[in-house]
């Protein structure tokens, strides 16, 4: 019921993720900013289970087939129906109509929902598209036809406020240290800041600055990675795993972010700095 006629960069369908089958080798994956997604899905009525669309920086083209309500959060974009800019987080789209959603002003990533969600195939309870191992539904692509589903739930979108992607100042992000601490001169990575690197994408947001100092030579045999370790290659450099990060992996983690959730709208060249927590 909608045609793909501007795929973007990199559109893909997410939900909530599927987790609990890192045991098989699984991670989440879903969307990066869970609360944008949430929010779109308040505002068409749908569960806050429902799949959506995850834009990146340039947006994306639909033409719906049949009329539906529509909703955008996340990154700030210009929202077009028919090349009729829209006022509104939530609104009508006409059959026949185009939905554009333009190029990100501020943060990186717009989430569109349809009142009953996006209705691919689930794979293991999800409908996320996985871009590591390739789970899910395909990426889109430009003459993609994608089913809307039946609208069964109306939650209200009262307790879900809009929130715009900050870009004030240097995002502070906590981090637990450990397991692997004593491989490296911890007091590295607090002491300067970091920047985002543009080879981040959804598996990992890749960081630049000064390398951290190794205090132990040889390698790990591969361990378990959860979602916001902070593995450090070879070249010192630290990377933060995210939604599609791989469940195990050879590098040693230095520490664990509490909360990753402010990458998923921060820019390449946004400026990181660390901060303990006990």
């Amino acid at each position: 019921m909608i045609t793909v006629m501007r795929a973007g960069p990199l559109t893909t369908v997410q939900d909530l993720g599927r987790p609990g089958f890192a045991h098989l080798g699984v991670p989440r994956s879903g969307a990066l900013d869970q609360v944008a997604l949430r929010r779109a899905n308040a505002l068409v009525g749908n569960g806050m289970g429902a799949a959506g669309l995850e834009t990146t920086l340039m947006g994306c083209a639909l033409r719906f087939e049949v009329a539906a309500r529509a909703a955008v959060a996340g990154a700030e974009a210009v929202v077009r129906v028919d090349k009729q800019p829209v006022a509104e987080d939530v609104f009508e789209v006409p059959a026949g109509a185009v939905l554009d959603i333009g190029r990100a002003r501020r943060g990186v990533r717009s989430y569109v929902a349809v009142a009953g969600g996006i209705d691919v195939e689930p794979v293991l309870g999800s409908r996320s598209t996985d871009t590591l191992s390739g789970l899910g539904p395909p990426r889109l692509t430009d003459g993609l036809s994608l089913p809307i589903g039946l609208l069964v739930d109306s939650p209200s979108a009262a307790a879900l406020p809009r929130v715009a992607p900050s870009t004030d100042g240097p995002l502070v992000l906590g981090v637990r240290i450990g397991p692997r601490d004593d491989w490296f001169e911890t007091a590295g990575l607090f002491a300067e800041a970091y920047e985002i690197s543009p080879v981040s994408n959804r598996v990992g947001c890749r960081l630049a600055g000064s390398a951290l100092t190794r205090t132990k030579a040889g390698e790990l045999p591969s361990e378990g990675v959860v979602l916001g370790a902070v593995q450090v290659p070879a070249d010192g450099q630290p990377l933060i795993f995210l939604a599609d990060h791989p469940t195990t992996g050879g590098y040693p983690v230095i520490g664990v972010v509490e909360d990753v959730a402010p990458l998923a709208q921060a820019r390449p060249g946004t400026t990181v700095r660390f901060r303990a927590i006990d």
